[in-house]
């Protein structure tokens, strides 16, 4: 399988790539440097009135296309998507940037000039926290800090509502919130509802493409979306064309289940070209490394996974804590 861009370019065409009809990208700019919010602002038709038309103002909608759907990025998925966050990364001055891998499969794939053909031309080196730190935004929030990604959501979450000039659209039944904190949706508000516990923001230092997000009973319902190779047909590009495909139609995260020999080098492509959260389930590909034979797994081997997996940027894992002896060939 060939990994040059120009492959990808020709399964990625307009169909995938165009503005949504009706609508336009626009961005709203945050307090913060570099915070610069996309959303989808949709075009309404004029309310036709007995004194002619009634012009109409736009709607704005959560956006998680990415800059794919942006006419003026020009995208190549063979350098990735622009790292959105690394300059926030760093100015917070607690992370330290490794040589190379950690991990020991992660080693091992690096040095095997078999798979030059097949890798993603220049991933970026490995971030950690320094020693005795932590670099969760639920760190930062418990210490009372209001990070770009916590202004992000904010801005995002709120999708421009203070535009809405139509009273009719702002009267609504009042509902019940059951419980839910129904006010407006401020940078100190998400950092309250993180800090709390209420709610995270899967944003791994490792994956500084993403578009910050949150998922949390006091913001809007997020749609996760599952992806995954085929041994039979599946190849690298067409796993990247699925995850493109997914966050065009909203998916909010994306979860990668591949399996078989190039997971590791699947997973590069898509996390660098992935603009939302990547979650995986770790199980499968430490399964693949003693081929199926789950008497052979290790938590040593398990440990080493999760390590390679987090520093090539996956954002969450499922962690399987509660399969029934039956299911387990041994």
């Amino acid at each position: 399988m060939s990994a040059i861009p120009e492959a990808f370019r020709r399964i990625l065409g307009e169909e995938v790539t165009r503005p949504f009809p009706g609508s336009r990208k626009i961005y709203v700019e945050g307090s913060l440097p570099g915070v610069r919010v996309p959303m989808r602002e949709i075009r309404q038709s004029p309310t036709p009135t007995s004194h002619g038309p009634e012009p109409n103002p736009p709607i704005y909608v959560y956006d998680t296309s990415g800059p794919y759907t942006d006419p003026e990025v020009s995208i190549d998925l063979g350098r990735g998507l622009p790292a959105l966050r690394t300059p926030w990364i760093e100015a917070r001055g607690d992370t330290e940037v490794l040589p190379g891998p950690t991990s020991a499969y992660g080693r091992q794939r690096l040095a095997d000039a078999r798979l030059l053909e097949v890798r993603f031309p220049s991933p970026p080196p490995p971030r950690r926290a320094k020693a005795g730190g932590n670099v969760t935004q639920m760190h930062y929030a418990r210490r009372g800090i209001i990070t770009p990604e916590m202004e992000f959501i904010a801005i995002r979450e709120n999708m421009k509502l203070e535009a809405i000039k139509d009273a009719g659209l702002l009267k609504q039944h009042p509902g019940n919130p059951f419980g839910a904190r129904m006010g407006p949706i401020t940078p100190e508000f998400v950092r309250e509802e993180v800090a709390a516990g209420r709610a995270i923001i899967p944003a791994n230092i490792n994956h500084p493409e993403l578009e910050p997000m949150i998922i949390g009973r006091n913001f809007l319902v997020k749609v996760n979306a599952n992806i995954g190779n085929s041994p039979v047909t599946s190849s690298i590009e067409e796993e990247v064309e699925k995850l493109v495909w997914a966050i065009r139609w909203g998916a909010d995260t994306v979860m990668d289940l591949s399996t078989g020999k190039h997971i590791h080098e699947t997973r590069e492509w898509i996390i660098r070209n992935a603009p939302v959260p990547l979650g995986t389930v770790p199980i499968y590909q430490a399964l693949e490394k003693v081929e199926g034979r789950a008497e052979e797994l290790t938590w040593e081997l398990f440990r080493d996974t999760l390590i390679e997996q987090a520093e090539q940027g996956v954002d969450y894992f499922t962690i399987h804590a509660g399969v029934l002896l039956r299911y387990i060939p041994l």
